[in-house]
């Protein structure tokens, strides 16, 4: 039986799961308001720039949230975080079956976003705790996984309800279930794994396997000292840069295949989850990449790199899909979608890498901040584009041309600018 088999089933990989659950549950809230756009398009009367503004405003907020998790989470812990985040998000949710108007939307976005910031520094600090660095890029893929998994389910149960109960039904239920993960988070996830009852001493002699080469002293992290490091900046102009990519996917597809395609939200489904299961199943390897090099003796500066350049490269693709058949676009989207993933596993790993895990979920917030403006930014600019190319010859065909182009261009501007910032990936230390 090889390692990875006898560590897979180990308490860890438990701890995983629950991450991949949490972020599936935000993804599908994501994908939502796309998947019905069509529907709300008719009984709102927004223009697509309307629709770039309210979730512009989403992102906007969730940029600075993001940056608060990440303090917080540093603070008092991933578990008690992690808790009030899920809470805030799920009755954010709920609150989009009151609106009616753009403006109720602008609200109710405003606080999902406030809610859904502590996502993903509470991620990447539980991934730096809870293994070693030889799997954090693969345990990071896995989480991450959820991005894809929710825009999966999402298509299959959203017209289905929306037909059937109305669209105001399908934020309920996005809301209740994020509730409903609660009960096994408070029941399992402890901040330490020694104070875990259901790990070994086998598996926390696993997980702290790394423990000797890094700095884990404790005390609080000065931000304004995070920023006084090159590493810090390299990190943030990656996802400002990259982040807002993902969301372009997440946010535009239905429209995309409704506007050029003419495939409405019952029409669309098994192209839009077809996409997301190619991401499923390809950005869990584009992970493994990472982890694989290092455990043949690459440094892991080279060995993350390594791995955003690849998947870089297979965003590439992408450029030739607005001219392809529909089942083409299917695979061609997907595989930008996965690579991206793939580029975030590397990105998670390299800064658990980098950081001291008591600066892990600050680092992962400032990030994340930074990728949210880059979110709020582009959907704004791309609701512009396609209501300007409304009016010309192309259409929105052209405008979607446009801005596929822009997407694949994004990882490869940032992994020149964060190998000049950061060409290596030295242990940081912070001073108290």
């Amino acid at each position: 039986m090889s390692d990875f088999q006898k560590s897979i089933s180990r308490f860890r990989w438990f701890i995983v799961t629950l991450l991949f659950l949490a972020t599936t549950i935000c993804y599908m809230d994501r994908q939502l308001l796309a998947l019905l756009k069509p529907i709300l398009d008719k009984e709102l009367h927004w223009s697509d720039t309307d629709y770039g503004t309210v979730n512009a405003a989403f992102f906007g907020v969730y940029a600075a949230s993001y940056t608060v998790f990440g303090w917080f989470i540093d603070r008092f812990g991933v578990r008690l975080g992690f808790t009030v985040s899920i809470i805030w998000w799920s009755l954010a949710a709920i609150s989009h079956s009151l609106a009616g108007s753009v403006r109720g939307f602008f609200c109710a976005r405003i606080a999902l976003g406030a809610g859904e910031g502590g996502n993903f520094p509470a991620c990447i600090k539980a991934i730096s705790v809870w293994f070693p660095k030889r799997e954090r890029a693969f345990a990071s893929s896995l989480f991450n996984a959820g991005a894809n998994a929710g825009p999966v389910v999402a298509p299959v149960i959203v017209p289905w309800i929306a037909i059937h109960f109305g669209w105001r039904a399908a934020f309920v239920l996005i809301g209740i279930t994020g509730l409903v993960w609660l009960v096994p988070w408070l029941r399992f996830y402890q901040d330490s794994p020694g104070q875990s009852r259901l790990v070994s001493a086998g598996e926390l002699e696993i997980i702290e396997r790394d423990r000797e080469s890094e700095d884990v002293s404790g005390g609080k992290v000065s931000w304004w000292r995070l920023f006084a490091h090159r590493q810090t900046w390299a990190f943030v102009l990656l996802k400002f840069l990259t982040d807002p990519i993902s969301w372009f996917w997440l946010i535009w597809l239905p429209d995309f295949f409704n506007a050029t395609r003419h495939l409405d939200i019952k029409n669309s489904w098994p192209q839009l989850m077809t996409i997301y299961l190619i991401a499923i199943s390809l950005s869990i390897g584009g992970g493994w990449w990472g982890d694989w090099f290092i455990k043949r003796g690459w440094t892991p500066t080279w060995a993350r790199k390594s791995g955003m350049l690849i998947s870089a490269l297979f965003v590439l693709p992408v450029l030739f899909a607005q001219h392809a058949g529909n089942w083409v676009v299917v695979v061609l989207v997907g595989l930008a979608i996965a690579a991206h993933q793939a580029w975030c596993a590397n990105v998670y790993a390299a800064v658990s890498d980098v950081f001291p895990k008591r600066a892990v979920a600050a680092i992962a917030g400032i990030g994340g901040c930074a990728g949210a403006i880059g979110g709020m930014i582009f959907p704004y600019v791309a609701g512009v584009l396609l209501d300007h190319f409304k009016t010309t010859a192309g259409g929105e065909s052209a405008g979607y041309a446009v801005l596929f182009a822009i997407c694949p261009s994004a990882y490869f501007v940032a992994l020149a600018i964060h190998h000049v910032l950061a060409p290596r990936y030295d242990q940081v230390t912070l001073l108290r």
